[in-house]
Parts: C-alpha cells; structure tokens; sequence
C-alpha cells in the first residue's frame, strides 16, 4: 500500500495513519521526522537541510524531496508507506510524481478525509472547554482562534491538490465526520476494492474451493470404489439364485414331498413281499 492522507487540521490523518501502520505493517513518512532523521544521521541531504532550518528558513521542496528519496531507499518501505504532510502544494505534489516515476513506485491512491469545518472549530472548542474545566492546560495550538488560521492556510495552498489528484484518477474521498472506528473500515474497504491490499475474503474463497475441489475428489474416489463392489454384488446375484431354489427345495413343502415319495416306494415294497 502507497498511500497519501489529505485533509485539513483536525480531520484526523494521524490517527488513521497508526492505524493503517499497525493493520498493514507500513511505514509512516513523516517530512517532520524524516528531515530530522537526516539531520542527525549526517547525511549529504541532513547537513543542507540542518544549515537552513538553523537560520529558521523553510526547507526547499527539493531538499524534502531527496529526503523523501533517501527515505524510500530503505527496506522497511519497500512494503509500503503513507505519506503524512506531504505534498502540502501541487508543486511537491508534481515533484513527489516525477521522484516515484524514476523509482518505478506507484501511488494507489491519495485518500481526502472530509470534514465540516464549523464541526471542527465546535469541537475545538467543547475540548478547550472541558479540558479548562478540569484544570488543564490548553495547548496554544489546539485553539479555535489558530485552528481558524490553519484552516484558512488549508484553503489556500493544499485544497488545491483535491483538484490535481482528482484529475489524474487517484482522489478517494471518506467522510471524515463519522466516527474513528468507520472511518477505519471505509478507508480498509477502499484500499481492498483497489486493491491496494489482499482481500481476506477471497483467500476464504479460495481456501473454500480448494477444499470444495478436494471434497469433490474423496466424493469421486468413493464412487469410484463402490462400483466395484455394485458389480460384485450383481455378479453375486446369479450364485443366489439356486441356493434360494435349494432353499425353497429343502423347505416345508420340498420336505412333505419327498416324504410321500418315500411312502409310496415302501408301499411298493410291502405289496411286493406279500405276492411273494
């Protein structure tokens, strides 16, 4: 699975990212994490992008882009990976397109979680809200004032690239306002309909028809075995049939005949020894 996640703050990318990690056992691209790795591995790439975040500058899009390059190189994203807050803009976007190209790696899809924004800011608020009540501090960025900045920032430089994946075939597009939990299954069910992962239950299907094959066999070979045994059976039939004469011979009225027979030849007999 190579995926990217789209949507604005609070539509919750990150925790359908773990979620996607854990169920798939992908790896999740972080350009936060990745540039931070690369800066502390000292690599050619890390110490361009160390001199430059030292002055407090953003980092080029393409210094991210070879980190991204570097990142992709390694093992454990050979099985897949979901890019998390890149592309921010259709510029990193194209980039992003021309650096899978020449790795030969294919994007199955780019999956824009959509929310209300006004259900966003209200939620924003009741956790604000409920988190003061119980005596916690609220983050300064977890705040309906700079989510509405974020938004706005959301707007203007990534909304953009829902028309750009639209374009090429790659935008899927899940409500992002049901519950974490279905949003899971939406998101598991698109990736196995592109088939971007096995479906479960056409390996059921296939472990059925192999059993349905082989019970089909054993079926076959049993027919097969009573056949023969049918055959004898009717081969036997003829052998029966005069012992169930003999049998009907030896019987009550085979026994009485005989014994009349016997009487008459002693009677013969007897008239016999008179004339004598």
């Amino acid at each position: 699975m190579r995926l990217i996640l789209l949507g604005p703050p609070g539509a919750g990318k990150g925790t359908q990212a773990q979620r996607l990690v854990q169920r798939y056992g992908i790896v999740q691209l972080s350009t936060g994490e990745m540039l931070r790795a690369a800066v502390a591995a000292g690599t050619p790439v890390g110490l361009k992008a160390k001199d430059i975040m030292a002055t407090g500058a953003l980092v080029p899009d393409e210094l991210v882009i070879g980190i991204i390059s570097d990142r992709l190189d390694q093992p454990d994203a050979r099985k897949g990976f979901i890019l998390d807050g890149f592309p921010r803009t259709v510029p990193q976007a194209q980039a992003l397109d021309e650096l899978l190209k020449k790795k030969h790696i294919k994007l199955d899809a780019v999956v824009e979680l959509r929310v209300n924004e006004s259900a966003l800011l209200a939620r924003v608020e009741t956790r604000a809200t409920q988190m003061l009540a119980r005596g916690e501090e609220v983050r300064v960025d977890d705040t309906p004032e700079v989510l509405s900045k974020r938004l706005a920032h959301y707007r203007s430089l990534t909304e953009p690239l829902i028309h750009y994946y639209s374009e090429r075939r790659k935008l899927l597009t899940v409500d992002g306002m049901m519950t974490i939990e279905h949003v899971t299954r939406e998101i598991n069910r698109i990736m196995t309909a592109i088939g971007a992962v096995p479906a479960k239950s056409k390996a059921k299907a296939g472990k059925t028809a192999v059993g349905s094959r082989s019970r089909a066999g054993r079926g076959s070979g049993a027919a097969k075995a009573e056949k023969p045994a049918r055959a004898a059976g009717r081969a036997g039939k003829p052998a029966a049939k005069p012992a169930k004469k003999s049998a009907r011979k030896s019987g009550p009225g085979g026994r009485a005949k005989a014994a009349g027979t016997a009487k008459k030849s002693a009677k013969k007999v007897t008239k016999r020894r008179a004339k004598a």
